[in-house]
């Protein structure tokens, strides 16, 4: 602003200027008292500051592509406010979408200067977002970096003294605890004299004791992924033939080898082994065994995959999000177990991608971590099935003729039966059911 107010006056001094430079006496005086005024405002002013409105360089930043099928989304959040400094591709924004969130990054470096739009406001690819001041620098002079260094290495300078000082008091303190306690007579705790018990003390409470209870309300607006998976969830549910079938496992041997192989896949492959990825790679064998559950429909005909993309419903706080295994028919165990920890982190911490969750012929959703015994999960459109799987509990089980408890897991398979029948759906399971209790079929492929 007082750059501003300089340059103005430098404009109507000018014709002062020149007349003090031709004229003579009184003028002069004048004049030169006015150019002293100029020069004093110019050279209080930053020269940084006076570059700035002679060459400033505004660059407006637009709502960038999200996804083919995003087109819009809400402003959830600015990450910063107008004057403050930003550096390239750092985060200024965040929009919410139907599927993820979308960081707004800048892609050059300067000041904020206007923001175009309020949090809450629904925009759109191509958008006006918010005006960058290209290559300027905050007020103060330092990037934010060099500012909090000067400081802190000042303030160590300074304090270096501090602590000798502050020692002293310290060792005076400490010395005079001792004297004290010593000095303090000892007095002998004496026992509480009891009271008797009378029938009024025990008389119960009323309930009105506690206040009338709460009876308040909230009404929060649903976010877009919220609204998003309710419309695909019951999009699912009209549109599908929806079927569930039920089976149960013995986990035994796959339980004795994580527990056998956990420490040597730790420290080999840097990873934790699960259950997940022993139950990806075995609905991927059954997959490729009963192709009508690697299917779906697309108008009036049926579009079987020769590839194996699993989707992996994973909760987050915003809601469950099904990131996608890409071919999982060329992975092993470790490696399904790799990409879920990836794609996992990547979910919880917010930063997963559309192009993650894009796609995928299959899913599994693991209701068994919430605790969950029995449930049948609803299909994820387009695709043709999905597979639940739940907690582990032991139970008594027949083995050989012979009563045993073994840890057991339901799991349950739903299914379109537009494109599934019973048999298929039966044997795709039962494929399940054999390769988790007995993982050498997976090494074999049988």
């Amino acid at each position: 602003m007082q750059t501003r107010k300089a340059l103005q006056f430098g404009q109507t001094l000018a014709p002062s200027l020149k007349h003090a430079l031709l004229g003579s006496g009184a003028s002069q005086l004048a004049g030169a008292a006015a150019f002293q005024h100029a020069k004093y405002v110019f050279s209080a002013t930053p020269v940084g500051a006076l570059r700035f409105y002679s060459d400033t360089k505004y660059k407006t930043i637009k709502v960038p592509h999200m996804a083919d099928s995003i087109t819009e989304g809400t402003l959830k959040s600015w990450a910063k406010q107008i004057g403050e400094q930003i550096e390239q591709d750092e985060e200024v924004a965040s929009i919410e979408t139907d599927k993820v969130d979308i960081p707004v990054n800048s892609p050059v470096a300067g000041v904020l200067r206007e923001l175009l739009v309020n949090e809450e406001d629904t925009v759109v690819v191509g958008q006006d977002l918010f005006k960058i001041e290209e290559g300027a620098v905050a007020e103060g002079g330092a990037k934010p970096k060099e500012a909090q260094e000067a400081p802190a290495s000042a303030a160590t300078t300074e304090s270096a003294p501090e602590p000798a000082a502050e020692q002293q008091p310290k060792q005076q303190v400490e010395q005079a605890k001792p004297s004290a306690a010593a000095a303090a007579p000892k007095q002998e705790a004496k026992p509480a004299p009891s009271k008797p018990t009378t029938g009024a003390a025990s008389a119960p409470v009323s309930p009105a004791h506690f206040g009338t209870p709460s009876r308040s309300e909230r009404r929060v607006k649903m976010n877009r992924m919220r609204l998003r998976i309710a419309e695909r969830l019951k999009q699912s549910q009209d549109t599908a033939a929806s079927l569930t079938t039920f089976n149960e496992i013995d986990m035994s041997n796959l339980i004795e080898l994580r527990k056998t192989y956990k420490d040597d896949v730790l420290k080999a492959h840097g990873v934790k082994l699960g259950y997940m990825g022993a139950f990806v790679k075995a609905s991927t064998h059954a997959l490729q065994a009963v192709p009508e559950v690697n299917a779906s429909i697309d108008g009036d005909h049926l579009v079987y995959y020769d590839y194996c993309d699993v989707s992996v419903a994973v909760a987050t706080p915003k809601g469950l999000v099904t990131p996608v295994l890409r071919n999982t028919e060329r992975m092993s165990i470790v490696d399904v177990e790799q990409e879920i920890a990836n794609l996992g982190k990547k979910a919880r911490d917010n930063k997963i991608t559309v192009e993650d969750m894009a796609g995928g012929t299959f899913t599994i959703s693991n209701g068994g971590v919430f605790g969950s015994l029995y449930g049948t999960p609803i299909i994820n459109m387009p695709q043709a099935a999905i597979l639940g799987m739940h907690a582990i509990k032991e139970r008594p089980v027949v083995v050989n003729g012979k009563i045993e408890i073994r840890p057991m897991m339901y799991v349950a398979l739903s299914y379109d039966h537009r494109i599934i029948d019973g048999r298929e759906a039966v044997t795709f399971l039962v494929k399940v059911k054999e390769a988790i209790e007995d993982p050498r079929r997976l090494l074999l492929n049988v």
